[in-house]
Formats: structure tokens, C-alpha cells, sequence
């Protein structure tokens, strides 16, 4: 372990301790050491310590069992959407394919059914949300820029969907996205630049043909599902 900063202490605790469970370095069932040990051992008072684990309490990465020891839970039985972020990155610095394959599957799972929700749900409202992004994306060929533009569509979207369950969802999914933002923009160029696509979705968002919502959003999120499996070396 090393060393802690003297900044954001409790925080700087939680992100070293949950990532050594994520990263299996602490394996399921391994007790932590006493806050006193840990508190010398990383150089920090206990208060942080103690509040570093009620943290990963509520991330139900650990238990405390009768007699105050605190032991490491199996997190892929246990955890939630909040920890994808910490999981795409290994041991050794590198991207967690099969992390990244799961993203991609539950993306392409989850986007038609928000488009279609957010037909009924968001109809016209939501639409004229919509049409200046559309327009500005059907108006520059830069593509950060549409990436960004077709990031702020799809956060529309969800919020139009009216569902919080989509909602949470998707703000997981955005944090890991976040974490790999520059490698994917050339990765996924061609769904970010198929905005005619999008388009046309917000059309039928505004019409509230969630059927057809669903058929477009699910041809559209395919460009990108196909170029990042190809990418994670999967067909």
C-alpha cells in the first residue's frame, strides 16, 4: 500500500482499498486489517480509515462481521452499475476486455428501449430538445465535436424517458464511457456521424412512434457496437 495524501483523505483511503478488492490484490473473504493498522500503515488518522469502509460498506465491497473484523464480499454477486468505472482498468493498467464486451452488450440492450420509452414519455418536449443538437451535428463534420453532440443526444434521451432506473443506468455507463472518451472517438466515427439516424429518431420521439424509436436507435447503436467489438477483438 502507499502512502496517503493529505487531501480528500477518506476519499484517497476508499479508491485504494476498493480497487485492490476490484483488482482481486484483497480476494473474496480476506479480512481487512484493524483501522489501527491500516491508519499507520497508509499514514492517515483513523477517522478516515472508519469512514473509508462505512464507503465500501455501502458499496457492499466489504462486511463487518460480529467482533468488528471486516471482510472483503464477492462484488459480482453483490455490487452494483456504480463500480464499472473502477472495473475497466486491470491490474496492469490495461483495459478489462471483458468488462468492455459487457458494456457494449448492455448499450446495445438498453438504447432501444430508452428510445422508445422516451417517445412515450418525452413526445414533443423532448424532441424540441433535440432538434438544435441535431442541427448543430448535421452542421460540422469535426468529429470530437460530434461525439460530444451525440453524448448530449442520448443524455436528452434518458432524461426524456422519464425512467430512473434508465437514468442511473446511464449515469454509470457515462462515468466508464467518460474514463475512455479519447480512445473511442475514432473508434466509434461512424455512429457519431451517422446523425441522419438520429435525425430521424427524434422525428419519431416527437410523433411518439416508440416502435420505430426502438427499430432506429437499436441500427444506430449497432455501427458503434460493431466497430467496438471489433476493436476488443470480438466478431
Amino acid at each position: 500500500m502507499e502512502n496517503i495524501q493529505k487531501i480528500s483523505i477518506s476519499e484517497q483511503v476508499y479508491t485504494q482499498l476498493r480497487d485492490r478488492i476490484l483488482k482481486k490484490v484483497l480476494p473474496v473473504g480476506a479480512e481487512l486489517p484493524s483501522e489501527r493498522e491500516l491508519s499507520e500503515t497508509l499514514g492517515v488518522n483513523r477517522g478516515a480509515v472508519r469512514e473509508a469502509i462505512k464507503r465500501l460498506q455501502q458499496a457492499r465491497l466489504v462486511r463487518v462481521r460480529h467482533g468488528g473484523a471486516t471482510q472483503v464480499e464477492n462484488f459480482e454477486a453483490e455490487g452494483g452499475l456504480e463500480l464499472l468505472p473502477s472495473l475497466m482498468v486491470n491490474a496492469h493498467g490495461q483495459v478489462n476486455l471483458e468488462v468492455a464486451r459487457g458494456i457494449v452488450a448492455l448499450r446495445k440492450a438498453l438504447a432501444p428501449v430508452v428510445a422508445g420509452q422516451a417517445a412515450l414519455q418525452g413526445g414533443k418536449i423532448l424532441a424540441e430538445q433535440l432538434k438544435p443538437l441535431i442541427a448543430e451535428m448535421q452542421n460540422t463534420q469535426e468529429l470530437p465535436k460530434l461525439q460530444q453532440l451525440a453524448f448530449d443526444f442520448w443524455a436528452r434521451v434518458v432524461q426524456g424517458s422519464g425512467n430512473v432506473v434508465f437514468k442511473l443506468a446511464f449515469n454509470s455507463m457515462n462515468q466508464t464511457y467518460l474514463a475512455a472518451w479519447n480512445t473511442l472517438t475514432l473508434v466509434m466515427q461512424d455512429e457519431f456521424r451517422d446523425v441522419e439516424t438520429l435525425a430521424q429518431l427524434a422525428q419519431a420521439i416527437e410523433t411518439g412512434e416508440h416502435r420505430r424509436c426502438e427499430v432506429l436507435a437499436r441500427q444506430h447503436v449497432e455501427l458503434g457496437s460493431r466497430a467496438l467489438n471489433a476493436a476488443l477483438g470480438q466478431h
